[in-house]
């Protein structure tokens, strides 16, 4: 099982989202910043990391929302995956920093005009205030 560390960042009601690559798994569909976990890393310092490396955005934890085990199922080009994502809650370092492109800040009430993979179902909710 790939272990997944997901830096959920918030701030002023707007959240931080970005696409997924053409080429990736999933690709076209919005995420938040995140990837996988290093050998004894923490979900915590791996969120940070993979935050920083993504959107160049230094952020603080202030907690965790969910840890969800999701498995995808084989596609044509793709194996199946099971997963364990850790949805880590963080906040930026500075509140002026803008993202890399193509991460945005999206206001949580518009979330739902936005395609995540299906394991972010749980969190997406939670964030929109409908779970």
């Amino acid at each position: 099982m790939l272990e997944i560390a997901i830096a959920v960042v918030e701030q002023a009601g707007q959240v931080l989202i970005g696409p997924r690559p053409a080429g990736a798994h999933l690709a076209g569909l919005w995420e938040f910043p995140g990837g996988k976990m290093g050998e004894r890393e923490t979900p915590r310092a791996a969120a940070v990391r993979e935050c920083q490396e993504e959107t160049g955005l230094v952020v603080d934890v202030v907690g965790t929302h969910a840890v969800v085990e999701h498995r995808y199922p084989a596609t044509a080009d793709q194996p199946a995956t099971s997963l364990r994502l850790h949805f880590i809650a963080c906040q930026p370092r500075d509140p002026a920093a803008v993202p890399s492109e193509p991460f945005r800040w999206v206001s949580t009430s518009e979330l739902d005009r936005y395609e995540f993979p299906a394991a972010n179902a749980a969190v997406v909710a939670l964030l929109r205030g409908t779970e």
